[in-house]
């Protein structure tokens, strides 16, 4: 039988969208909540009205620290850490109570209070290194606050201290194992949680044949965690702590089971909630359960990013736009613009899924909406692909 890290994990999906729904009720309505939270906080009866709030996105929390210091709708009593991120961007963080939820991602890989854990991510401004240390503590286990660099030190203190488990990106553990081949030490890797970058399969399997298991969790410095891979290796089963949308890039309109699509997130975090965080990455649910007996949700995995932006003509074509085609022609389902090169000029080329549409009035629109003219094509409904691009940019530059 599965050792789960708590009850949450095989609630049925009813008891979990209940108690998801209070929360974010409270979310929107405490003290702390933003004006607009609280007015729009009525027409929230049940998860799916989800899709009534606006998407908040990184330019957001930018404004919400320069209008509202330090973090916007934050509450600051529970805070031990501040964290700094590029832009700059600032994250609050607590070590105490696996405030980022990471204990879940740990117990997963099969750590417990009787590792050692060679913590490998950085301890420098950003949290990663601190939200591992925080995952240790929840499960017990030991830390080597290890950080970057120094791999010749890092594996001299690994061999040491019989460190058992790895936190950190995929391929740093690999350098580490390399260095102590070449030195000539033994390490006693057993586990392995890593994220941060790509876990390409060739990389896990000589992990595999290493004998150290190594899962991948999918996190960011505002949310926490957001899902992570348990020893089944189907997916990724969505954190108890938020709730996760897959929408169409540029709007909040979620999309098909299956199909791909921007991944929103609303975390629960009563210190810092973040109510419908635009994480700009790609993926897609995956149907049924994980065979580990976990309940939740799962999603692929990263499958690329949402933001397509590119520049056609030498004008910037957003996705945003290409929602607001949509928009404003109930006929259509779908659009997806398609960019090429003929000769030495660019070309734009625009279909839409609909029935019975004008197409004088959507190249009217097109010309109004995206500022370029472009050729209009009608396709039959649900015939565009489900690859999550609205925005395929075909050009060929070398």
């Amino acid at each position: 039988m599965t050792d789960f890290f708590d009850t949450l994990e095989t609630r049925s999906t009813d008891e979990r969208a209940a108690a998801q729904l209070a929360q974010l009720q409270n979310r929107l309505t405490e003290a702390s909540a933003s004006d607009d939270w609280k007015q729009k906080a009525g027409s929230i009866k049940c998860l799916d009205d989800l899709r009534n709030m606006p998407i908040l996105r990184k330019s957001n929390l930018s404004q919400w620290q320069k209008d509202m210091p330090p973090f916007g709708c934050i509450r600051t009593s529970n805070i031990t850490h501040y964290f700094q991120s590029p832009g700059p961007i600032y994250e609050p963080g607590r070590m105490q109570g696996d405030w980022w939820r990471l204990g879940r991602f740990l117990h997963a890989t099969g750590v417990r209070a009787s590792d050692i854990v060679q913590n490998c991510f950085s301890y420098h401004l950003t949290p990663a290194g601190m939200m591992f240390e925080s995952a240790a503590q929840a499960v017990g286990a030991k830390v080597l606050p290890a950080g970057t660099g120094q791999t010749e030190l890092q594996v001299e203190a690994a061999a040491h201290l019989g460190c058992t488990a790895y936190a950190g990106t995929p391929d740093y553990l690999k350098i580490i194992l390399d260095k102590a081949d070449e030195m000539g030490r033994e390490l006693y890797f057993t586990r392995a949680a890593v994220g941060g970058g790509a876990l390409f399969p060739s990389l896990r399997a000589e992990y595999a044949d290493r004998g150290i298991q190594c899962l991948q969790c999918y996190a960011t410095a505002d949310l926490g965690n957001i899902a992570y891979e348990s020893a089944a290796m189907e997916g990724m089963i969505v954190d108890e702590g938020v709730i996760v949308e897959i929408v169409t890039p540029g709007t909040g309109i979620p999309v098909a089971e299956g199909e791909v699509g921007e991944v929103i997130v609303t975390a629960l975090n009563p210190d810092y909630p973040l109510i419908r965080f635009a994480t700009g990455d790609l993926s897609a649910v995956l149907t049924g359960q994980s065979p580990c007996g976990r309940s939740n949700m799962r999603i692929k995995g990263w499958m690329g990013r949402a933001d397509q932006t590119t520049k056609i003509k030498g004008m910037f074509v957003r996705p945003e736009q290409v929602a607001a085609l949509v928009a404003r022609h109930p006929e259509v389902a779908k659009a997806r613009i398609t960019a090429t090169r003929v000769g030495e000029q660019d070309t734009m080329a625009v279909q839409v899924e609909a029935e019975g549409a004008d197409i004088a009035a959507l190249e009217t629109s097109v010309q109004a909406t995206l500022k370029l003219r472009g050729a209009v094509e009608i396709v039959p409904l649900g015939s565009l692909p489900k690859d999550g691009l609205v925005i395929d940019d075909q050009r060929k530059y070398d």
